[in-house]
């Protein structure tokens, strides 16, 4: 547990550096520097954020009071106390931090001997720095006996369940006006659920309360049921569109290459922020701002402020996500009823060659190049021995990967991964643009009796998200122009897209914001053109992204992909195409 406290310390540097924490603490505290990934600096970026939102928010509200005073619990080398005393927000407030006397005795050290941070701490009277108690247990009699009214002194490791249960009840039964902030996991049955419990086992620091309070409403009723009257709850990828401003957002969003939706959206539905509190007239809200929709709720009611940040070193690095590269192939039908070998073992042959092209000849021959090294491309089957592949990336920063011919026996006979060749399209100029793009959809569509590849949307190294559209003539691999009328839908990419009619119905996708849309549109082909045409549904489609499409007997099946609705997985969504009508089946996932 206590190494925990030191990785998060690294990352928390980490995210300073590159500007998503205004920190210039941190560096002081934590000494050694490592450069982590996007990912987890977004991971300590919204539990900065959604912390510093709720303590200075309350230090606002409580700026009448005489005196106030904040309990960080499991505080680590966190700079908490040095940000809110270098902008004055500590006139009437004592920080009190807690941990574990190791942890505590690394930060007084560290505190005492650099002149900056010392120099903000000042006299402490003798007490404060180096004060600790010899104990290694949270016991709620001990903290009585330390009088957190006028001092506390104790350290103590993180809780256990009942520990912690405890804590909740001594805090609301101790102070008449109290409030108090937690930043806890959720959701351990769900796939990314059962990784991320996996991962905390694994580094001896299990989630002991995850599975009694597994969701944001049995966090509430836990805070209910030991006295507190006010509770409010809210994931993180709410918190993040509804507690931060949108110029925050896109400063954040704008800051490095970044790819990594899926994950990133997975660990923030598995992450909450809750407020409590008693006793506080107004009402304590910090969660209410400028915003709609989050489970609150207020009891009926029948100066010491306590606010304790339970923090168990949790971040989008501890997550636990299982990086996986799937590769799915589009195959003509024909193959299923004409092939002597089975459809899974022409696919696996595919499979093998796309990701071991590198594989050698014979002995002092050159290795092949790896053309096909990419992810978020598209695979179209133009023929029963032809495949197109069309953009994709290896990183955020290196696309332009151009298009790749796929070239295999029509016989369908074939066994090794060899007699398929890869080679490089050479495209016409008005053409390249298309391949310089990841997340986008290639669609089969017809007009006027030509086959098309319909290229929409998706995004570039320097577009995070493209709404253009481009008809590919699949024997000339040119781009023509064929007109479009009607409502051009929003900006998006990881949509879906999939051919009906002889054009092409798009559903949802990460709009320009990173938010998953709900929307749905048929390409609809007319004498002279297509057109846009809008597929109401009702109720509306809950809006996802990365997931799949296709039609059977006139609806519309959504499976799979990633949404916002932290309390279930994506599972397949049917919309009738005629009616409009949407529902929602659960997969036992």
């Amino acid at each position: 547990v206590q190494g925990t406290g030191g990785s998060s310390a690294v990352s928390k540097c980490s995210a300073a550096a590159r500007g998503y924490i205004q920190d210039r603490f941190l560096q002081l505290l934590v000494g050694r520097r490592r450069r982590r990934a996007p990912l987890i600096h977004r991971g300590y970026y919204i539990r900065a954020r959604a912390v510093d939102h709720c303590v200075q928010d309350f230090l606002l509200k409580t700026r009448s009071h005489p005196r106030t005073q904040i309990v960080s619990l499991g505080a680590g080398f966190d700079s908490l106390y040095f940000r809110l005393k270098d902008v004055g927000l500590l006139r009437h407030t004592v920080v009190y931090e807690v941990d574990f006397p190791n942890v505590a005795c690394q930060k007084a050290t560290l505190i005492k001997r650099t002149k900056e941070l010392s120099a903000l701490v000042g006299d402490t009277g003798g007490e404060g720095l180096g004060m600790i108690f010899r104990e290694s247990i949270l016991n709620t009699k001990r903290l009585e006996e330390a009088n957190i009214t006028s001092a506390f002194k104790k350290r103590c490791m993180m809780v256990e369940e009942l520990q912690s249960y405890a804590l909740i009840q001594w805090a609301a039964e101790h102070f008449s006006r109290a409030c108090f902030l937690l930043y806890e996991q959720m959701h351990p049955e769900d796939p990314f659920g059962r990784v991320m419990q996996q991962h905390f086992s694994q580094m001896n620091s299990a989630l002991n309360s995850l599975a009694r309070y597994p969701d944001c409403e049995a966090q509430q009723m836990r805070f209910f049921e030991k006295g507190w009257t006010e509770c409010s709850v809210m994931d993180m990828n709410e918190f993040f569109t509804c507690c931060t401003p949108e110029d925050e957002q896109q400063r954040m969003q704008a800051l490095e290459p970044f790819d990594e939706y899926e994950e990133w959206h997975l660990k923030c539905s598995h992450y909450f922020v809750l407020t409590a509190s008693k006793g506080m007239e107004p009402s304590w809200t910090p969660l209410l701002s400028n915003m709609t929709g989050i489970v609150s709720f207020r009891l009926p009611r029948g100066c010491c402020v306590l606010l304790a940040a339970l923090s168990k070193y949790c971040s989008a690095e501890h997550s636990g996500v299982c990086h996986e590269v799937c590769a799915l192939f589009c195959y003509p039908r024909a193959w299923n009823s004409t092939c002597s070998i089975p459809v899974s073992e022409v696919l696996l042959n595919l499979y093998a060659a796309f990701f071991r092209w590198e594989k050698s000849g014979t002995a002092g021959e050159k290795p092949r190049p790896r053309l096909c090294e990419r992810l978020y491309h598209t695979v179209s089957c133009l023929s029963n021995s032809l495949a197109l592949v069309v953009g994709g990336r290896t990183s955020p920063s290196g696309a332009g990967l151009g298009m790749l011919w796929l070239k295999f026996p029509e016989t369908c006979n074939a066994s090794e991964p060899d007699d398929i060749a890869v080679e490089l399209v050479s495209l016409q100029p008005a053409a390249e643009p298309a391949a310089l793009r990841w997340r986008h959809s290639t669609t089969e569509v017809i007009f006027k009796g030509e086959k098309y590849l319909f290229l929409y949307g998706g995004r570039s190294a320097t577009e995070p998200v493209l709404g253009d559209w481009c008809f590919l003539h699949t024997q000339e691999l040119s781009c023509i122009v064929i007109p479009v009328e009607g409502p051009v839908p929003e900006s998006r990419h990881s949509h879906s897209a999939c051919s009906w009619k002889g054009g092409v119905l798009i559903a949802g996708g990460l709009g320009a914001a990173e938010q998953p849309l709900g929307s749905v549109f048929f390409l609809r082909e007319l004498e002279h053109g297509f057109q846009w045409q809008t597929v109401e549904t009702h109720p509306p489609l809950s809006p996802r992204y990365s997931h799949t499409a296709h039609v059977h007997d006139g609806k519309l099946l959504l499976v799979g992909g990633v949404w916002f609705h932290s309390s279930s997985v994506p599972g397949v969504t049917v919309i009738d195409l005629i009616t409009g009508l949407c529902l929602d089946y659960t997969i036992n996932v």
